[in-house]
């Protein structure tokens, strides 16, 4: 895996967690019932993204510590995923 791959795989682990990360939690406008004019009652009241940023971050390094530790040590290749044999060409 190369400096980029590393890069681009710890930005979509961290992605995929943030969004499993955003509804935990969450109180709407229409939970609490003070509906700002103008907005959907479904709306977050309040939505404590400080926390959650860096709950996100501390999963996705360790996450992205297993994933890049095993395809570092060779236990999974291309080879290995390749189910319709399109790499041996």
């Amino acid at each position: 895996m190369s400096l980029t791959g590393g890069i681009i795989l710890f930005a979509v682990i961290w992605f995929m967690v943030f969004f499993m990360v955003l509804p935990v939690r969450l109180k709407t406008q229409g939970d609490v019932d003070e509906i700002v004019p103008g907005t959907h009652a479904g709306a977050p009241h309040e939505a404590h993204l400080g926390p959650k940023v860096k709950i996100t971050t501390a999963v996705t390094v360790v996450l992205w510590g297993i994933i890049a530790a095993v395809l570092l040590s060779g236990a999974v290749t291309l080879e290995d995923i390749d189910f319709f044999d399109r790499l041996r060409r």
